[in-house]
């Protein structure tokens, strides 16, 4: 017998092989994320918190609740909570942002944009959106007849009900720039709080929701200028990474800009789009 699978079948707090396997299928159908063997032991480090929180001593009698109780109707949105990965930083690879500045805005502008709409895929905690809005704030600044809106979106309600505030801890946001931190952040009154605020100009201009991208349709209303999914796509089996980009393609406006994480790929995918910075496409 491997060492994992002697680790899977211990009783009491472990999960068994039976409830790992149903755990690791719902979660892959919810959230599009492959849950092998090896994240075991991070998934019960994850979903020990959710056993305090309902009060469950076991995984037994947790994943009962869950699988054989209805307990997914009202738990499954905190079970992927618990599971999804929420990693982000501000100004989080910066060459995006220089080439959204310098390249892709003004582009858009020259096709006659005007309202810059933008959607940040995966938002987590708000920093990628918040860096946008940044960007963003200063290129339309002394242009009367440009303006924007940022549409963010994430699976996990956790991570969005601290987007909404825009508070962080000071030294998250060390990666912005002086002259745009002078500008765009608010420090705490009371210094020992080491907290910083964004500035409600740009929490403004951002409006935060709940999706899932394995849902068929994103219902984000008119098509989107540009599209950060940044990420994201490596959680995901190819099968799952092309129905996902395909419809990120359909929110997509002609012209616009798809930017992905610089360790992700479109390569060998049949999508209506043509790369033209490192890990930025433009549909065409």
């Amino acid at each position: 017998m491997s060492a994992v699978m002697a680790e899977i079948q211990l009783p009491g707090d472990r999960i068994s092989q039976r409830n790992f396997d149903l755990l690791s299928r719902f979660i892959y159908d919810y959230s599009g994320i492959k849950m092998p063997s090896s994240k075991l032991t991070m998934l019960e480090g994850r979903l020990r918190r959710r056993l305090r929180a309902m009060h469950y001593s076991t995984f037994d009698d947790y994943c009962d609740f869950l699988f054989n109780h209805g307990g997914l109707e009202q738990e499954g949105i905190h079970l992927i909570d618990a599971v999804t990965t929420n990693k982000t930083d501000f100004f989080r690879e910066a060459k995006h942002f220089d080439y959204m500045q310098t390249v892709a805005l003004p582009s858009l502008v020259g096709r006659g944009a005007r309202v810059i709409r933008s959607w940040s895929a995966a938002c987590s905690t708000g920093a990628e959106p918040y860096t946008m809005a940044m960007v963003l704030a200063e290129f339309a600044e002394g242009r009367s007849d440009v303006t924007y809106n940022i549409l963010a979106t994430d699976l996990s309600t956790d991570v969005l009900k601290v987007a909404r505030t825009g508070i962080y801890a000071e030294d998250l946001l060390a990666p912005v720039p002086n002259a745009l931190y002078r500008k765009y952040v608010m420090t705490a009154r009371h210094p020992e709080k080491r907290e910083v605020r964004i500035v409600p100009k740009l929490r403004s201009r951002i409006g935060f929701a709940r999706m899932n991208l394995m849902d068929s349709k994103y219902p984000i209303g008119e098509p989107m200028h540009m599209i950060f999914c940044r990420n994201v796509l490596i959680y995901f089996d190819k099968q799952t990474q092309v129905r996902v980009l395909s419809r990120l393609c359909d929110c997509l406006a002609k012209g616009g800009y798809l930017f992905i994480g610089h360790s992700e790929s479109v390569a060998g995918f049949d999508l209506p789009l043509v790369p033209v910075s490192n890990t930025v496409f433009q549909r065409v």
